[in-house]
């Protein structure tokens, strides 16, 4: 067998300010970078991504591998047009030569570009026009994929992860491969059903690392063991504006119609997925109440400028919430934000040297879903604790033995807080991106993420409790913590904007 692999990977918030164009592809922040033909597999191979756990099982099986291109950028606003043709052209390309018996692709599924609603489904489309109905195409998908009909009805299978923080992304490619194996015996697309749910489940609600999703999604292998299926949940992302955008359930298999329902039984009843939230105010001031008597860090997530979900990590509201409350100066040394994304601040720092002081505004105003800006920069005499190139190997759960380049970055603190300044966008999901601006998050009394829920992977085994000692803020930003509060245009009056 011989098998076309490529990916493509974007999570679009219509709703946030900057776009991805293809120097975004290229920046191999918290992706690699646009890379084609052979050194794919070389750069992927071992990688906690779908396409490295599809290439560990293709070894297995004794497929060829044919690797056109694989590529993604930082969660934002739409993908240019320019860039997904290029992407797009790229693996075209390729499955023109043809040579293959079989597609796999490597995609994240809420993909939305300037010219294109569900660029996901238009890619498997042109691939499906050029391989005809008898290839199989198989894709696997991110839990917040916003699953489309046509991604289903022009794939031969799809399936998604099951986690999120999401590190069983090398496992999803290894199901990839199961389902792809499948087709393969069957020499037949499997039956398929599907059904979406009629609301949308915020982002801090997801974590399957709490409940109910934590036990929904433990039911999925025993519904699969019992009715024979491949069940795939996906909980969306709640963020970007198309009338198919919201959670999905789907499953391939002689039995899909049965499975489908019970799981949708388990999923579809809404009370299960609602949340509160603090202010930034209130977030630092119950932390600070609480860390005199803590004997592990507290966390608090930065939720609505997680560049996760299209945040530019760059807004200063729990910053100027700490300053505000002298946490620096009740704990010095104790606490610490991160990541800010403010390339020109750890150029400043870079000039300067470590221990320099230097007078900068750090952090942005930026156009939010609510109309208004974000918290105003923070103006003041900064120390330079430490300076970094950005080169760091991710060691934690989430994308395990993944390089990433974050340029010239530095550890500046103001009034005893310390803030991780970075040039290049990438939420807080390990804490070696701490480590390498000198700032050990063990030794820390609070810890501010901006993450929404990926931090939990690497951060949940530092605190003591993590249904008390991780709270989710709402400060200003980008991403909107509760879907209701974004102005929707395009979203079906049938689909709910809470559960």
């Amino acid at each position: 067998m011989k098998i076309l692999v490529a990916g493509y990977q974007h999570e679009t918030n219509t709703f946030a300010p900057s776009k991805a164009d293809w120097a975004a592809f290229n920046r191999g922040d918290d992706f690699p970078a646009f890379i084609h033909g052979r050194a794919m597999l070389d750069k992927l191979t071992g990688v906690n991504l779908p396409m490295g756990g599809f290439i560990d099982a293709a070894k297995i099986r004794g497929w060829q591998l044919v690797p056109s291109s694989w590529c993604g950028a930082s969660p934002s606003s739409y993908v240019t047009q320019d860039a997904f043709e290029r992407m797009s052209a790229s693996v075209m390309a390729d499955v023109n030569k043809g040579g293959f018996d079989a597609v796999y692709l490597d995609l994240h599924g809420a993909g939305v570009a300037e010219h294109l609603d569900d660029t996901e489904g238009e890619l498997i489309t042109r691939i499906r026009q050029v391989v005809g109905k008898d290839i199989p195409i198989v894709a696997s998908l991110d839990l917040h994929a916003n699953v489309t009909q046509r991604m289903l009805q022009q794939a031969d299978a799809l399936v998604s992860y099951r986690t999120y923080p999401h590190i069983d992304m090398a496992g999803t490619g290894e199901l990839a491969a199961q389902l792809l194996a499948r087709r393969i015996k069957v020499g037949r697309k499997e039956p398929l059903r599907y059904r979406r749910l009629p609301f949308l489940i915020p982002l801090n609600a997801q974590s399957t690392w709490m409940q109910p999703a934590a036990a929904l999604y433990d039911a999925l292998p025993e519904l699969d063991k019992h009715f024979g299926t491949c069940l795939s949940f996906c909980m969306a992302f709640p963020a970007s504006d198309f009338d198919e955008c919201g959670p999905m359930v789907w499953a391939h298999g002689e039995h899909a119609l049965e499975a489908v329902d019970r799981l949708f039984a388990l999923v579809a009843e809404p009370t299960q997925w609602k949340l509160e939230f603090l202010s930034a105010h209130d977030a630092v001031a119950q932390s600070l109440a609480r860390a005199s008597q803590a004997h592990k860090p507290l966390v608090i997530a930065d939720t609505q400028d997680n560049p996760g979900a299209g945040g530019d990590s760059n807004t200063t509201g729990l910053l100027h919430a700490l300053l505000q409350q002298d946490a620096g100066k009740k704990f010095p040394d104790q606490i610490a934000l991160g990541l800010m994304f403010d390339p020109q601040a750890a150029r400043a720092a870079a000039a300067a040297g470590v221990g320099a002081t230097i007078s900068i505004t750090l952090g942005t105003a930026v156009p939010t879903f609510t109309g208004q800006h974000s918290d105003p920069p923070v103006t003041g005499e900064f120390r330079v604790r430490a300076l970094s190139d950005g080169q760091v190997t991710i060691k934690g759960p989430m994308m395990t033995g993944m390089a990433v380049t974050l340029g010239p970055c530095a550890c500046l603190e103001l009034d005893g807080v310390q803030v991780a300044v970075v040039s290049g966008q990438m939420q807080m999901l390990d804490r070696e991106l701490f480590r390498m601006v000198g700032i050990h998050p063990e030794a820390l009394k609070i810890i501010v993420v901006k993450s929404s829920n990926h931090f939990r992977a690497d951060f949940t085994p530092l605190v003591a409790d993590a249904q008390t000692d991780i709270i989710v803020a709402k400060a200003a930003g980008p991403m909107a913590a509760d879907p209701a509060d974004l102005p929707w245009k395009n979203l079906p009056a049938s689909m709910r904007r809470k559960p």
